[in-house]
Protein backbone atom coordinates (compact mmCIF):
# COMPACT_ATOMS: atom_id res chain seq x y z
CA UNK A 1 0.00 0.00 0.00
CA UNK A 2 1.56 3.35 -0.96
CA UNK A 3 1.70 5.87 1.83
CA UNK A 4 2.01 9.59 1.33
CA UNK A 5 4.47 11.18 4.01
CA UNK A 6 3.90 14.44 5.36
CA UNK A 7 5.44 16.16 8.04
CA UNK A 8 2.81 17.81 10.55
CA UNK A 9 3.71 20.36 13.06
CA UNK A 10 6.59 18.64 14.31
CA UNK A 11 7.90 15.55 11.65
CA UNK A 12 5.99 12.48 10.29
CA UNK A 13 3.60 10.23 12.39
CA UNK A 14 2.31 6.85 11.35
CA UNK A 15 0.62 3.69 12.91
CA UNK A 16 3.62 1.11 13.33
CA UNK A 17 3.24 -1.91 10.37
CA UNK A 18 0.37 0.35 8.86
CA UNK A 19 2.44 3.32 7.77
CA UNK A 20 5.48 3.44 9.87
CA UNK A 21 7.43 0.81 8.75
CA UNK A 22 11.19 0.56 7.73
CA UNK A 23 10.79 0.65 4.09
CA UNK A 24 9.16 4.31 4.83
CA UNK A 25 11.43 4.91 7.54
CA UNK A 26 14.53 4.25 5.21
CA UNK A 27 13.16 6.43 3.00
CA UNK A 28 13.15 9.20 4.93
CA UNK A 29 16.37 8.37 6.45
CA UNK A 30 17.69 8.53 2.63
CA UNK A 31 15.73 12.49 1.79
CA UNK A 32 17.49 13.54 4.94
CA UNK A 33 20.71 12.55 4.06
CA UNK A 34 19.94 13.78 0.07
CA UNK A 35 19.35 16.95 1.97
CA UNK A 36 22.27 17.36 4.08
CA UNK A 37 24.29 16.74 1.34
CA UNK A 38 22.08 20.06 -1.04
CA UNK A 39 22.48 22.09 1.96
CA UNK A 40 26.29 21.50 2.38
CA UNK A 41 25.38 19.67 5.97
CA UNK A 42 26.99 16.56 5.02
CA UNK A 43 30.50 16.75 6.56
CA UNK A 44 29.19 17.88 9.88
CA UNK A 45 27.21 14.74 10.76
CA UNK A 46 24.33 13.53 12.35
CA UNK A 47 22.87 12.53 15.60
CA UNK A 48 20.32 9.83 15.50
CA UNK A 49 18.59 9.07 18.74
CA UNK A 50 14.92 7.61 19.58
CA UNK A 51 12.08 7.09 22.56
CA UNK A 52 10.87 3.91 24.37
CA UNK A 53 8.49 3.18 21.62
CA UNK A 54 8.22 -0.45 20.20
CA UNK A 55 11.08 -1.26 17.95
CA UNK A 56 12.09 2.69 18.15
CA UNK A 57 15.55 1.34 18.17
CA UNK A 58 15.39 -0.55 15.39
CA UNK A 59 14.20 1.86 13.24
CA UNK A 60 16.96 4.25 14.43
CA UNK A 61 19.45 1.43 13.28
CA UNK A 62 17.34 1.32 9.88
CA UNK A 63 17.77 5.29 9.85
CA UNK A 64 21.46 5.03 10.46
CA UNK A 65 22.22 2.24 7.92
CA UNK A 66 21.02 4.30 5.15
CA UNK A 67 22.60 7.82 6.08
CA UNK A 68 26.19 6.18 7.11
CA UNK A 69 26.01 4.64 2.98
CA UNK A 70 25.34 7.82 2.08
CA UNK A 71 28.59 9.17 3.53
CA UNK A 72 27.81 10.92 6.19
CA UNK A 73 29.00 10.23 10.06
CA UNK A 74 26.12 9.14 12.24
CA UNK A 75 26.13 9.67 16.20
CA UNK A 76 24.04 6.91 17.61
CA UNK A 77 22.43 7.42 20.76
CA UNK A 78 22.87 3.97 22.44
CA UNK A 79 19.93 4.03 24.48
CA UNK A 80 16.34 5.57 24.47
CA UNK A 81 17.02 9.40 24.90
CA UNK A 82 15.20 12.81 25.33
CA UNK A 83 14.59 14.73 22.38
CA UNK A 84 15.94 18.12 24.00
CA UNK A 85 19.11 16.41 25.14
CA UNK A 86 19.50 15.02 21.48
CA UNK A 87 18.39 18.87 20.25
CA UNK A 88 21.38 20.57 22.45
CA UNK A 89 23.13 17.54 21.17
CA UNK A 90 23.43 19.17 17.88
CA UNK A 91 24.55 22.21 19.44
CA UNK A 92 27.49 20.69 21.52
CA UNK A 93 28.64 18.40 18.75
CA UNK A 94 28.24 21.02 15.93
CA UNK A 95 26.37 18.65 13.63
CA UNK A 96 24.36 18.96 10.43
CA UNK A 97 21.02 17.90 12.46
CA UNK A 98 19.46 14.77 14.31
CA UNK A 99 16.89 12.12 13.16
CA UNK A 100 14.76 10.99 16.37
CA UNK A 101 12.38 7.97 16.04
CA UNK A 102 9.68 9.46 18.27
CA UNK A 103 5.90 9.98 18.11
CA UNK A 104 5.93 12.39 21.35
CA UNK A 105 2.72 12.08 23.18
CA UNK A 106 1.09 10.03 20.19
CA UNK A 107 -0.83 6.55 21.36
CA UNK A 108 1.03 3.01 21.60
CA UNK A 109 0.02 2.19 17.98
CA UNK A 110 2.10 5.46 16.91
CA UNK A 111 5.82 6.10 15.85
CA UNK A 112 7.27 8.94 14.38
CA UNK A 113 10.57 10.61 12.51
CA UNK A 114 11.46 13.86 13.83
CA UNK A 115 14.56 16.40 11.88
CA UNK A 116 15.94 18.53 13.93
CA UNK A 117 17.99 21.70 11.97
CA UNK A 118 21.67 22.49 13.15
CA UNK A 119 20.04 24.94 15.36
CA UNK A 120 18.61 22.43 17.41
CA UNK A 121 14.89 23.44 16.18
CA UNK A 122 12.53 21.51 14.93
CA UNK A 123 12.72 21.80 11.17
CA UNK A 124 10.99 24.83 8.93
CA UNK A 125 8.04 24.30 6.39
CA UNK A 126 10.52 25.34 4.00
CA UNK A 127 12.90 22.58 5.50
CA UNK A 128 10.26 19.90 5.17
CA UNK A 129 8.98 20.75 2.10
CA UNK A 130 12.39 19.82 0.38
CA UNK A 131 12.53 16.32 2.13
CA UNK A 132 9.00 15.74 1.29
CA UNK A 133 10.23 16.11 -2.01
CA UNK A 134 13.11 13.51 -1.76
CA UNK A 135 11.18 11.20 0.02
CA UNK A 136 8.10 10.98 -3.21
CA UNK A 137 11.39 10.62 -5.45
CA UNK A 138 13.04 8.10 -2.92
CA UNK A 139 9.72 6.05 -2.77
CA UNK A 140 9.45 6.02 -6.40
CA UNK A 141 12.89 5.35 -7.57
CA UNK A 142 13.63 2.79 -4.98
CA UNK A 143 16.76 4.14 -4.27
CA UNK A 144 18.31 3.83 -0.86
CA UNK A 145 21.62 3.50 0.64
CA UNK A 146 22.59 0.58 3.02
CA UNK A 147 25.50 -0.22 4.78
CA UNK A 148 24.77 -2.94 7.84
CA UNK A 149 25.41 -1.36 10.76
CA UNK A 150 27.92 -3.45 11.76
CA UNK A 151 30.34 -2.40 9.00
CA UNK A 152 29.52 1.31 9.12
CA UNK A 153 31.09 1.08 12.89
CA UNK A 154 34.07 -1.10 11.94
CA UNK A 155 34.66 1.68 8.86
CA UNK A 156 34.01 4.61 11.80
CA UNK A 157 31.06 5.72 9.35
CA UNK A 158 28.50 5.64 13.34
CA UNK A 159 30.13 6.26 16.58
CA UNK A 160 28.07 5.61 19.78
CA UNK A 161 27.23 8.67 22.26
CA UNK A 162 25.90 9.42 25.19
CA UNK A 163 24.37 12.52 25.27
CA UNK A 164 23.56 12.62 29.12
CA UNK A 165 26.80 14.16 29.79
CA UNK A 166 26.57 16.94 27.39
CA UNK A 167 23.29 17.63 28.27
CA UNK A 168 23.62 17.33 32.49
CA UNK A 169 26.56 19.93 31.74
CA UNK A 170 24.87 22.04 29.76
CA UNK A 171 21.89 22.24 32.13
CA UNK A 172 24.04 23.10 35.22
CA UNK A 173 25.22 26.13 33.11
CA UNK A 174 21.69 27.36 33.06
CA UNK A 175 20.83 26.29 36.99
CA UNK A 176 22.55 25.81 40.31
CA UNK A 177 21.60 22.37 40.34
CA UNK A 178 23.73 21.71 43.54
CA UNK A 179 21.08 23.95 45.28
CA UNK A 180 18.64 22.32 44.05
CA UNK A 181 19.63 18.88 45.17
CA UNK A 182 19.79 20.50 48.80
CA UNK A 183 16.08 22.00 48.58
CA UNK A 184 13.57 20.34 51.56
CA UNK A 185 11.00 19.45 48.89
CA UNK A 186 9.10 16.03 48.26
CA UNK A 187 8.67 15.76 44.28
CA UNK A 188 7.30 12.98 42.54
CA UNK A 189 7.90 12.40 38.83
CA UNK A 190 5.81 10.60 36.18
CA UNK A 191 8.09 10.03 32.71
CA UNK A 192 5.18 8.30 31.64
CA UNK A 193 7.33 5.28 30.23
CA UNK A 194 9.30 7.19 28.00
CA UNK A 195 12.42 8.27 27.17
CA UNK A 196 12.78 11.02 30.17
CA UNK A 197 12.70 8.39 32.84
CA UNK A 198 15.70 8.47 34.96
CA UNK A 199 16.79 11.91 34.09
CA UNK A 200 15.55 13.83 37.30
CA UNK A 201 16.82 11.50 40.05
CA UNK A 202 20.16 11.81 37.97
CA UNK A 203 20.36 15.57 37.65
CA UNK A 204 18.85 16.68 41.41
CA UNK A 205 19.59 12.88 43.66
CA UNK A 206 21.88 12.29 45.84
CA UNK A 207 20.95 15.66 48.00
CA UNK A 208 18.43 16.45 50.31
CA UNK A 209 15.78 17.17 47.95
CA UNK A 210 13.63 13.94 47.81
CA UNK A 211 12.71 12.23 44.60
CA UNK A 212 10.29 9.65 43.69
CA UNK A 213 10.03 8.14 40.12
CA UNK A 214 6.68 6.60 38.68
CA UNK A 215 6.11 4.72 35.47
CA UNK A 216 9.57 5.03 34.65
CA UNK A 217 10.27 1.37 33.21
CA UNK A 218 9.66 0.92 29.50
CA UNK A 219 6.53 0.04 28.75
CA UNK A 220 5.64 0.51 24.73
CA UNK A 221 2.15 -0.19 25.31
CA UNK A 222 2.12 3.04 27.74
CA UNK A 223 -1.14 1.01 30.23
CA UNK A 224 -4.09 3.01 30.93
CA UNK A 225 -2.47 6.23 29.43
CA UNK A 226 -1.39 7.75 26.19
CA UNK A 227 1.81 9.45 26.95
CA UNK A 228 1.08 13.30 26.59
CA UNK A 229 1.15 14.90 29.91
CA UNK A 230 -2.67 16.73 30.62
CA UNK A 231 -4.79 15.80 33.56
CA UNK A 232 -7.02 13.23 31.78
CA UNK A 233 -3.04 10.68 31.75
CA UNK A 234 -2.31 11.84 35.35
CA UNK A 235 -4.42 10.64 37.57
CA UNK A 236 -1.89 8.16 39.06
CA UNK A 237 0.62 11.06 39.78
CA UNK A 238 -2.18 13.17 41.15
CA UNK A 239 -3.61 10.92 43.60
CA UNK A 240 0.21 9.79 45.04
CA UNK A 241 0.63 13.91 45.24
CA UNK A 242 -1.72 13.73 47.61
CA UNK A 243 -1.32 10.34 49.34
CA UNK A 244 2.16 11.22 50.09
CA UNK A 245 1.87 14.49 50.58
CA UNK A 246 4.37 15.32 48.23
CA UNK A 247 5.12 19.56 47.35
CA UNK A 248 4.81 19.46 43.58
CA UNK A 249 4.27 16.53 40.94
CA UNK A 250 6.42 16.51 37.36
CA UNK A 251 5.68 15.01 33.89
CA UNK A 252 6.74 14.60 31.11
CA UNK A 253 5.57 13.11 27.70
CA UNK A 254 7.24 10.13 25.73
CA UNK A 255 10.16 11.95 24.12
CA UNK A 256 10.29 14.35 27.19
CA UNK A 257 10.12 17.67 25.48
CA UNK A 258 6.86 18.79 27.18
CA UNK A 259 6.15 19.13 31.08
CA UNK A 260 2.72 19.06 32.90
CA UNK A 261 2.67 19.78 36.54
CA UNK A 262 0.53 18.29 39.49
CA UNK A 263 0.17 21.18 42.28
CA UNK A 264 0.38 19.68 46.40
CA UNK A 265 -3.47 19.34 46.18
CA UNK A 266 -3.26 17.28 43.34
CA UNK A 267 -4.78 19.43 41.03
CA UNK A 268 -3.45 19.51 37.32
CA UNK A 269 -1.89 23.08 36.50
CA UNK A 270 -2.92 23.75 32.81
CA UNK A 271 0.00 24.33 30.34
CA UNK A 272 -1.09 28.06 30.12
CA UNK A 273 -0.49 28.08 33.88
CA UNK A 274 2.57 26.48 33.38
CA UNK A 275 3.99 28.97 30.31
CA UNK A 276 2.79 31.97 32.61
CA UNK A 277 4.59 31.20 35.98
CA UNK A 278 7.49 30.07 33.68
CA UNK A 279 7.54 33.59 32.76
CA UNK A 280 7.27 35.30 35.55
CA UNK A 281 10.30 33.37 36.57
CA UNK A 282 11.94 34.41 34.37
CA UNK A 283 11.11 38.16 34.67
CA UNK A 284 11.12 38.31 38.16
CA UNK A 285 13.07 36.09 40.14
CA UNK A 286 15.81 35.69 37.51
CA UNK A 287 15.35 39.32 36.85
CA UNK A 288 15.33 38.96 32.74
CA UNK A 289 14.07 40.42 29.89
CA UNK A 290 13.98 40.02 26.47
CA UNK A 291 10.70 39.22 23.95
CA UNK A 292 8.32 36.17 24.72
CA UNK A 293 7.03 34.20 22.11
CA UNK A 294 3.68 32.27 21.85
CA UNK A 295 1.25 30.31 19.57
CA UNK A 296 -2.00 31.56 19.25
CA UNK A 297 -3.49 28.88 21.51
CA UNK A 298 -1.74 29.95 24.11
CA UNK A 299 -2.30 32.33 27.22
CA UNK A 300 -3.36 36.50 26.85
CA UNK A 301 -1.49 35.82 30.60
CA UNK A 302 2.05 35.97 28.51
CA UNK A 303 0.22 39.40 26.66
CA UNK A 304 -0.34 40.92 30.16
CA UNK A 305 3.27 40.07 31.81
CA UNK A 306 4.61 41.92 28.51
CA UNK A 307 2.60 44.95 29.46
CA UNK A 308 4.18 44.70 33.11
CA UNK A 309 7.31 44.08 32.43
CA UNK A 310 7.62 46.31 29.35
CA UNK A 311 8.63 43.14 27.14
CA UNK A 312 7.55 42.33 23.53
CA UNK A 313 4.78 39.51 23.14
CA UNK A 314 4.82 37.32 19.34
CA UNK A 315 2.30 35.52 18.35
CA UNK A 316 2.82 32.31 16.18
CA UNK A 317 0.68 29.34 14.50
CA UNK A 318 0.72 26.24 16.20
CA UNK A 319 4.18 24.18 16.46
CA UNK A 320 7.66 24.88 17.44
CA UNK A 321 8.98 25.28 13.91
CA UNK A 322 7.18 28.39 14.04
CA UNK A 323 8.21 29.94 17.24
CA UNK A 324 11.81 28.70 17.25
CA UNK A 325 12.40 31.02 14.26
CA UNK A 326 11.02 33.98 16.04
CA UNK A 327 13.38 32.98 19.37
CA UNK A 328 16.62 33.24 17.43
CA UNK A 329 15.26 36.12 15.22
CA UNK A 330 14.50 38.37 18.53
CA UNK A 331 17.20 36.57 21.19
CA UNK A 332 14.04 35.62 22.74
CA UNK A 333 13.99 35.16 26.67
CA UNK A 334 10.99 32.04 26.32
CA UNK A 335 8.93 30.58 23.46
CA UNK A 336 5.66 28.25 24.51
CA UNK A 337 2.79 26.39 23.72
CA UNK A 338 -0.36 25.13 24.78
CA UNK A 339 1.01 21.74 24.27
CA UNK A 340 3.06 22.16 27.33
CA UNK A 341 6.39 22.60 25.23
CA UNK A 342 9.00 25.42 26.41
CA UNK A 343 12.16 27.28 25.18
CA UNK A 344 14.78 29.08 27.11
CA UNK A 345 17.25 31.53 25.90
CA UNK A 346 20.36 30.66 26.37
CA UNK A 347 19.61 27.16 25.84
CA UNK A 348 18.25 26.06 22.21
CA UNK A 349 14.77 27.21 20.19
CA UNK A 350 13.52 24.38 21.45
CA UNK A 351 11.38 22.71 23.79
CA UNK A 352 12.45 21.25 26.81
CA UNK A 353 10.43 19.71 29.81
CA UNK A 354 13.11 18.38 31.56
CA UNK A 355 14.35 22.11 31.67
CA UNK A 356 11.35 23.70 32.73
CA UNK A 357 10.41 21.03 34.91
CA UNK A 358 13.84 22.12 36.97
CA UNK A 359 12.64 25.88 36.67
CA UNK A 360 9.17 25.39 38.39
CA UNK A 361 11.47 23.66 40.91
CA UNK A 362 13.51 26.97 41.17
CA UNK A 363 10.60 29.52 41.39
CA UNK A 364 9.32 26.76 44.25
CA UNK A 365 12.58 27.28 46.28
CA UNK A 366 13.28 30.86 45.62
CA UNK A 367 9.72 31.99 46.56
CA UNK A 368 8.87 29.56 49.23
CA UNK A 369 5.54 29.51 47.60
CA UNK A 370 3.72 26.18 46.67
CA UNK A 371 2.67 25.49 43.55
CA UNK A 372 -1.03 26.70 44.30
CA UNK A 373 0.26 29.87 45.83
CA UNK A 374 2.37 30.76 43.03
CA UNK A 375 -0.68 30.17 40.64
CA UNK A 376 -2.78 32.79 43.37
CA UNK A 377 0.29 35.58 43.23
CA UNK A 378 -0.04 35.24 39.11
CA UNK A 379 -3.43 35.60 39.32
CA UNK A 380 -3.29 39.09 41.59
CA UNK A 381 -0.99 40.12 38.85
CA UNK A 382 -2.73 39.36 35.20
CA UNK A 383 -6.50 38.50 36.93
CA UNK A 384 -7.75 35.03 36.77
CA UNK A 385 -7.73 33.05 33.52
CA UNK A 386 -9.18 29.69 33.32
CA UNK A 387 -8.22 27.23 30.55
CA UNK A 388 -9.70 23.79 28.97
CA UNK A 389 -9.29 22.14 25.51
CA UNK A 390 -11.58 19.01 24.07
CA UNK A 391 -10.34 16.85 21.26
CA UNK A 392 -12.59 14.90 18.86
CA UNK A 393 -11.27 12.34 15.78
CA UNK A 394 -13.07 13.04 12.93
CA UNK A 395 -13.06 10.91 9.40
CA UNK A 396 -10.17 12.38 7.36
CA UNK A 397 -12.64 13.12 4.31
CA UNK A 398 -14.88 15.37 6.23
CA UNK A 399 -11.82 18.03 7.16
CA UNK A 400 -12.52 20.01 4.49
CA UNK A 401 -17.19 20.23 4.94
CA UNK A 402 -16.09 20.94 8.93
CA UNK A 403 -13.58 24.03 7.48
CA UNK A 404 -16.36 25.57 5.53
CA UNK A 405 -18.73 25.09 8.06
CA UNK A 406 -17.33 26.26 10.74
CA UNK A 407 -16.11 29.64 8.36
CA UNK A 408 -19.57 30.05 7.03
CA UNK A 409 -20.75 30.57 10.47
CA UNK A 410 -18.96 32.87 12.78
CA UNK A 411 -20.53 34.79 15.15
CA UNK A 412 -19.97 38.41 15.84
CA UNK A 413 -20.51 38.52 18.91
CA UNK A 414 -20.96 35.62 21.66
CA UNK A 415 -23.02 36.25 25.02
CA UNK A 416 -23.31 39.99 24.23
CA UNK A 417 -19.60 40.51 23.88
CA UNK A 418 -17.75 41.26 20.62
CA UNK A 419 -15.71 39.16 18.61
CA UNK A 420 -12.77 42.09 17.76
CA UNK A 421 -10.53 39.83 15.80
CA UNK A 422 -10.76 36.35 14.13
CA UNK A 423 -6.86 34.90 12.74
CA UNK A 424 -7.11 32.29 10.12
CA UNK A 425 -3.06 31.70 10.81
CA UNK A 426 -3.96 28.60 11.88
CA UNK A 427 -7.80 27.27 12.34
CA UNK A 428 -10.04 29.78 13.59
CA UNK A 429 -9.38 31.99 16.33
CA UNK A 430 -12.17 34.39 17.59
CA UNK A 431 -10.80 36.92 20.31
CA UNK A 432 -13.64 38.44 21.98
CA UNK A 433 -14.04 42.36 23.53
CA UNK A 434 -13.27 40.72 27.10
CA UNK A 435 -9.87 38.98 25.79
CA UNK A 436 -11.10 35.39 25.77
CA UNK A 437 -10.92 33.37 23.29
CA UNK A 438 -12.08 30.64 21.22
CA UNK A 439 -10.13 28.22 19.10
CA UNK A 440 -11.40 25.69 16.75
CA UNK A 441 -8.66 24.37 14.76
CA UNK A 442 -7.27 20.72 13.50
CA UNK A 443 -4.28 18.83 15.00
CA UNK A 444 -1.11 18.40 12.82
CA UNK A 445 -0.10 15.09 14.00
CA UNK A 446 -3.30 12.90 13.87
CA UNK A 447 -6.76 12.92 12.94
CA UNK A 448 -8.38 15.10 15.25
CA UNK A 449 -10.42 18.30 15.64
CA UNK A 450 -9.13 20.69 19.09
CA UNK A 451 -11.46 23.03 20.46
CA UNK A 452 -9.86 25.50 22.97
CA UNK A 453 -10.87 28.62 25.22
CA UNK A 454 -9.77 30.68 27.92
CA UNK A 455 -11.47 33.08 29.93
CA UNK A 456 -12.09 34.54 33.27
CA UNK A 457 -14.88 32.00 34.36
CA UNK A 458 -14.55 28.41 34.46
CA UNK A 459 -18.34 28.21 33.50
CA UNK A 460 -18.24 30.77 30.52
CA UNK A 461 -14.47 28.43 29.58
CA UNK A 462 -17.33 25.65 28.84
CA UNK A 463 -20.04 27.78 27.10
CA UNK A 464 -16.97 28.65 24.47
CA UNK A 465 -16.31 25.20 24.19
CA UNK A 466 -19.97 23.98 23.49
CA UNK A 467 -20.02 26.98 20.86
CA UNK A 468 -17.18 25.62 19.52
CA UNK A 469 -18.64 22.22 19.37
CA UNK A 470 -21.89 23.64 17.87
CA UNK A 471 -20.43 25.71 15.25
CA UNK A 472 -18.01 22.36 14.15
CA UNK A 473 -20.81 19.92 14.34
CA UNK A 474 -18.98 17.08 16.01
Amino acid sequence: MSVTIKFGTDGWRGIIAQDFTFDNVRACSQAVADYMKQAGLAQRGLIIGYDNRFASEDFASAATEVVAASGIKVYLCPKSTPTPAISYGILAKKTGGAIVITASHNPAIWNGFKFKTKDGASASSEVTTKIEKRISYTLTSGKISHMPLSKALDQGMVEYLDLAPIYTKQLAKLIDLEQLRQARLKVIVDPMYGAGAGYFPMLLGRGAIQLVEINGERNPLFPGIQPEPIAANLAKLSALVKKQKADVGLATDGDADRLGIVDEKGEFLTQLQVFALLCLYLLEVRGERGAMVRTLTSTTMVDRLGEIFKVPVYETPVGFKYVAPIMMEKNALIGGEESGGYGFRGHMPERDGILAGIYFLDFMLKTGKTPSQLTDYLYRQVGPHYYQRRDFTFPEGKRQTITKRVSNSLPQSIEGVKVIKVNTIDGFHLTLADTSWLLIRFSGTEPVLRIYAESDRPARVERLLELGKELARV
